[in-house]
């Protein structure tokens, strides 16, 4: 897939990665977020709730929801999220503004006591997920087009396996390298995006 031309949004002639396509809220996520360095655990951990959920879907369809996850889950709060009872996962099943999967569900709310406890050993998410990194720096790729991007990596199978071992759950090496990808431990824009 070669780096697709895109007009609209007042910018003629913007070369982006071509996996955005034009829906205006993707072109959105892709120009102000993807592979932008984030080191704020709240972020992180909304990216830990969003990308599990994605497992198997699209990101796009999680993307439309995202709103209504933050509703959701309260704002996004790991320690209001690790709180969740069963009344809560039940109030989360009936909520048609997210993907309505008891599995998910249930993952979000052990996945937020387990980020708890990795902040509580490391001072923070960030710097535990970061100490995988070489350096603990992000990785900037220089990828052509995006056929040559993995889906998964060495690191991402490190930290993978490590989550696992904490207890959290749909954190597969695949989706923990799409949240590398989301806040920036990686920087896989293609090397003609305008927004490296």
């Amino acid at each position: 897939m070669s780096p697709r031309r895109q007009s609209g949004d007042n910018m003629t002639n913007i070369i982006r990665c071509s996996w955005c396509g034009t829906d205006p809220l993707y072109t959105k996520y892709h120009d102000e977020e993807w592979g932008k360095e984030v080191h704020d655990d709240k972020i992180l951990f909304e990216f830990l709730i969003l990308e599990s959920a994605q497992a198997g879907l699209s990101w796009i369809t999680i993307l439309r929801r995202r709103e209504n996850y933050r509703k959701a889950f309260a704002g996004f709060d790991p320690v209001k999220v690790s709180k969740f009872t069963p009344d809560d996962v039940e109030r989360l099943m009936q909520d048609s503004g997210i993907i309505r999967n008891r599995l998910k569900i249930d993952a979000a709310v052990s996945n937020a006591k387990c980020f708890l406890e990795v902040q509580k050993e490391f001072g923070s998410f960030d710097k535990y997920i970061y100490s995988f990194m070489p350096e603990g720096k992000p990785l900037i790729n220089t990828w052509k087009d995006h056929r040559n991007t993995p889906a998964k990596t060495e690191i991402s199978d490190a930290i993978a396996k490590d989550m696992k071992k904490r207890g959290f759950k749909f954190f597969g090496s695949t989706i923990c390298y799409a949240h590398m990808q989301a806040t920036g431990m990686v920087n896989d824009h293609i090397e003609e995006c305008a927004f490296r």
